[in-house]
C-alpha cells in the first residue's frame, strides 16, 4: 500500500475506491459506500466513513484530488454503520491502526477518532453536507 498523508483517500487503496465510486453508475454508489463500511478493507471503511461523516452537521466535505468527483446519494443513512466501522479501527486491533502507531505519529488515529466522534454526535435525519 502506498500512502502519501493521513487523509481518508490519501493512499493507493482508498484512491482507487473513489475512482471505482465514479466509475459506478448514479444509483450504484450508496451499496459501494455500504459495501465498503460492511466488508472493505480498513483503508476503504475509513474512506467511506469520511463520506458519510461528509453528510452530517459539521462535517467537511471530502475535497482531494483522489476521492470522488462524482456527485454521491444522500449518505446519512449509513451514518451508524460508518461509526462501527471506525469503531473496529480505534477500539480493536487493526492491522492499519498498528501499522500507523509504529511509525510514531498520532496524527492519523486522532483524524479517524474525529470522524468516529462525528458520526456518534450527529442527529439522526437528513443533514446538509453533501460530500
Amino acid at each position: 500500500m502506498g500512502t502519501w498523508d493521513i487523509g481518508p483517500f490519501d493512499n493507493d487503496t482508498a484512491a482507487d475506491f473513489g475512482g471505482r465510486l465514479d466509475e459506478a453508475a448514479a444509483d450504484a454508489r450508496g451499496a459501494l459506500v455500504r459495501e465498503a463500511l460492511d466488508a472493505g478493507g480498513d483503508e476503504e471503511k475509513v474512506a467511506a466513513a469520511a463520506l458519510v461523516a461528509a453528510h452530517c452537521p459539521g462535517g467537511e466535505p471530502v475535497e482531494t484530488a483522489y476521492g470522488p468527483k462524482e456527485p454521491l446519494p444522500d449518505l446519512s443513512g449509513l451514518r451508524d454503520l460508518a461509526r462501527i466501522a471506525l469503531d473496529g479501527l480505534v477500539d480493536e486491533p487493526s492491522e492499519l491502526a498498528e501499522l500507523w502507531a509504529e511509525s510514531g505519529d498520532d496524527s492519523w488515529r486522532a483524524g479517524v477518532v474525529r470522524l468516529r466522534d462525528l458520526l456518534a454526535s450527529a442527529p439522526t435525519g437528513r443533514t446538509a453536507r453533501p460530500a
